[in-house]
């Protein structure tokens, strides 16, 4: 059997709240995707190193003026969350709840990678749910301090009449920030397992994995702290997940760890057992890296380049929507080799223009670059390369009254509204623009420029520092985006994205 080398982190990029599978030789990753539309996306791997992308469970799953920000509504920080991935009788099961649906979402599908989900939708919140099939029943286990358990249908589509519904245990509480959370539910070798986050205010004061386990579902359970550990990083700690086997008996945590403005990256950790209890790491630590008895497998970025050379109006799966589209608004055919992004309402800033279309960005330090051809855009449209969160930075083509183009580098300013740092007079229709990004010990900073030819660049405006918020609760995306303040109609065509990895 052939080895493979694992490196923590897994993939240097924001996929949090990751819940892992597997089945027969492969593994299924799925994770939190709040606005970025299509949502929750689906990972395939066969070693637990090398991710691709190979689905979506939804296109959308809310049709409303947040979702499609109307009127500076939005569902920045909401969306789906935590979302759980499971597989029984031959059926992939995803669920997740929403906060600003007050909703939970049972999917469901028998072909994971090319299948269709169908959705049913239960009323009310089940914050960070984990699904365990269990001697013919179904149950979620939910909530954030009071561990919830809730049955549903055989069928998991709706809460079973007269079922359980009832507070299965009270987690601690004295001197814990964050009680525990993010359930994760197994029952194996005689036991239930539940495993949860955990963040208290004393000791290291940093997050951490925790484990109930009871020979009874319904308890009483003991509990185990069974990692603590930053493996090296700022006290950030490795911790919420879940834990999944190999096919030949070896045994792996799948969490995330908060890394600054890039956003929750995922880490595998080695997982032993001992007395049924399961140890985590080596001598209680995350291993930088480690050997793993699993098959070398060609990478697919999970970020990758894009000539736009489609033959229909179907992107590649790298991208996402910041929240729904109007899929009347953008175009891979009208042009060939081309995206082209119209303006279909009115806004004020990239935080509320629809149809702004992004990819992750990746640590330690990446760049993406395109050539614009903006002599299609109307007076008052603003076009370009977006570093998307909260605090973003905008490097594009705006038009004033007159029709003359200004190459203008914007920022959100302390009011929230968005603020011209720099303005350039620009007389030609193309341009290239690029960003450059250092995450590298959380420096966490964008940079803009442009040029006329491609290959002599101008920086403009300043550094942008990036952070990460809990008001978007996403790592930094990079996206390209064309909005319009004045009137609707214009457009600007986007040859190419290229992307680029580096090392700082």
């Amino acid at each position: 059997m052939s080895s493979t080398i694992i490196t923590n982190p897994i993939i240097w990029a924001d996929v949090p709240d990751p819940s892992v599978i597997r089945v027969g030789e492969y593994f299924y990753m799925s994770s939190t995707s709040m606005h970025s539309m299509p949502g929750c996306p689906i990972m395939k791997s066969c070693n637990l190193k090398d991710w691709e992308i190979v689905n979506y469970v939804f296109d959308t799953f809310a049709d409303n003026e947040e979702h499609r920000l109307i009127d500076r509504k939005n569902i920045y920080g909401k969306g789906s969350w935590a979302t759980c991935l499971r597989y029984h009788n031959q059926t992939f099961y995803l669920c997740f709840s929403s906060n600003d649906t007050n909703q939970f979402y049972m999917y469901q599908t028998t072909d994971i990678e090319n299948g269709e989900w169908e959705c049913s939708v239960i009323p009310g919140l089940h914050h960070d749910p984990s699904l365990l099939f269990d001697n013919e029943r179904v149950f979620v286990i939910h909530g954030n301090g009071d561990i919830r358990i809730t049955e549903l249908t055989e069928d998991a589509t709706s809460k079973k009449e007269d079922g359980i519904d009832q507070v299965l245990f009270v987690t601690e509480y004295e001197g814990i920030g964050l009680r525990c959370e993010g359930c994760h539910a197994y029952h194996l070798n005689g036991y239930y397992y539940l495993f949860f986050i955990e963040w208290p205010k004393f000791g290291n004061k940093r997050r951490r994995q925790i484990c109930y386990r009871s020979k009874d579902l319904f308890g009483p359970y003991e509990r185990r702290i069974v990692l603590d550990n930053d493996m090296g990083y700022q006290n950030q700690g490795v911790a919420q997940g879940g834990i999944v086997d190999t096919p030949h008996g070896e045994w792996y945590a799948f969490l995330f760890q908060d890394h600054g403005a890039v956003g929750r990256i995922p880490c595998a950790v080695p997982v032993r057992w001992l007395d049924d209890w399961p140890i985590f790491g080596f001598d209680g630590k995350v291993p930088k890296a480690f050997e793993a008895r699993l098959p070398t497998f060609e990478s697919k970025p999970i970020v990758r380049s894009d000539e736009f050379e489609y033959e229909e109006n179907k992107l590649s799966y790298n991208w996402q929507w910041n929240h729904n589209p109007n899929n009347k608004w953008w175009t891979v055919t009208a042009r060939p080799g081309y995206l082209r992004l119209i303006t279909g309402h009115l806004t004020g800033s990239v935080e509320y223009a629809r149809n702004t279309l992004t990819q992750r960005t990746e640590g330690p330090a990446c760049s993406g670059m395109t050539f614009m051809d903006s002599q299609h855009m109307k007076p008052g449209d603003y076009a370009g390369i977006v570093a998307l969160q909260s605090h973003y930075g905008t490097v594009g083509i705006r038009k004033d009254e007159s029709g003359n183009g200004y190459v203008e580098m914007c920022v959100k300013s302390d009011t929230g509204e968005q603020e011209l740092v720099e303005s350039v007079r620009y007389d030609r229709d193309d341009i290239y623009l690029k960003m450059e990004f250092d995450f590298k010990n959380s420096h966490d900073i964008a940079r803009c420029y442009y040029s006329d030819d491609g290959l002599e660049w101008k920086k403009i405006g300043i550094s942008v520092k990036l952070k990460y918020t809990l008001d978007h609760f996403m790592g930094c995306r990079i996206g390209l985006f064309n909005y319009a303040t004045r009137e609707v109609g214009g457009f600007a065509d986007f040859d190419y994205f290229r992307y680029t990895k580096l090392n700082v």
